[in-house]
């Protein structure tokens, strides 16, 4: 345990698990240091393939913690910037780890949990779960990248509505829009997670740290930068030890080893 951040390793996936049930795991200034901190021991260690994020008992995170938020007013704007530029630093974080991070969604997410989890690169959710733009209900703008990824799969008028009202989402209609990955019984999102996460961390960790890098950089390349980085990150796995493994396999008609080669990233 690390400051309010439960780790454990399942395989070659790490387990990391935000723990402030007594708030519904609403983000505490510990979690600040804890999380970028585990991410980075994740990306370091050659025996972990992928990474799943999620929440302790049965709910993701209720966001920032109001009785926190209540106090800033008394700070001076260029205080209050900095308070938020953490949350945006665990958002940078997840989306900075060359590993892919899977969220796994019980209960809910609301307001800046809600953010958090969409920075993951995945995210799988139980069908009973819901998700919130909550900060207009108590007269706050979204903060930690939510309208940025959002927008990625919302029509404007459908991201106003969301922000503007606050309301529940169900997790079936986040997947229906594309943004929800898989869709679990309750109570079952993490395992489903933990499954999502051993099959991608089975695969060439090389070769995904590049998929995500291209992933991301997608949705606001033009089509000559993306072809640019398309072409150096190719050239790259075309001389890297798992594409051999890859191609050998192929001809040899038998199943890849990369694990074999996790030493060696």
């Amino acid at each position: 345990m690390s400051a309010g951040l439960l780790i454990r390793t399942e395989g070659a996936v790490r387990v990391l698990v935000n723990s402030n049930p007594q708030a519904r795991n609403a983000i505490t200034p510990a979690l600040y240091d804890a999380l970028p901190a585990a991410l980075d021991a994740a990306a370091a260690d050659p025996a972990v393939g992928a990474i799943v994020f999620t929440g302790a008992d049965g709910f993701f995170c209720a966001g920032g913690d109001l009785r926190q938020l209540a106090t800033r007013r008394d700070l001076a704007p260029g205080e209050r910037r900095g308070k938020i530029e953490r949350l945006h630093a665990l958002v940078r974080a997840i989306r900075a780890c060359p590993k892919p991070v899977i969220a796994a969604v019980e209960g809910g997410a609301a307001g800046a949990g809600m953010s958090l989890a969409l920075a993951c690169d995945m995210l799988v959710a139980a069908h009973d779960a819901f998700f919130t733009m909550a900060y207009v209900k108590v007269g706050l703008s979204p903060d930690g990248g939510a309208t940025s990824f959002l927008s990625q799969f919302l029509s404007r008028q459908q991201m106003m509505e969301l922000c503007l009202l606050g309301e529940r989402i169900p997790a079936g209609r986040l997947h229906a829009l594309g943004a929800v990955n898989r869709l679990s019984e309750p109570g079952a999102a993490l395992s489903e997670a933990i499954r999502l996460a051993a099959r991608i961390a089975s695969g060439p960790g090389n070769a995904a740290a590049r998929i995500k890098l291209l992933c991301g950089h997608a949705g606001h390349a033009s089509l000559d930068a993306q072809l640019d980085l398309e072409a150096r990150l190719m050239a790259e796995s075309q001389g890297d030890d798992e594409a051999r493994e890859g191609i050998a396999a192929f001809f040899e008609k038998r199943a890849p080893d990369f694990a074999a080669l996790r030493g060696k990233r």
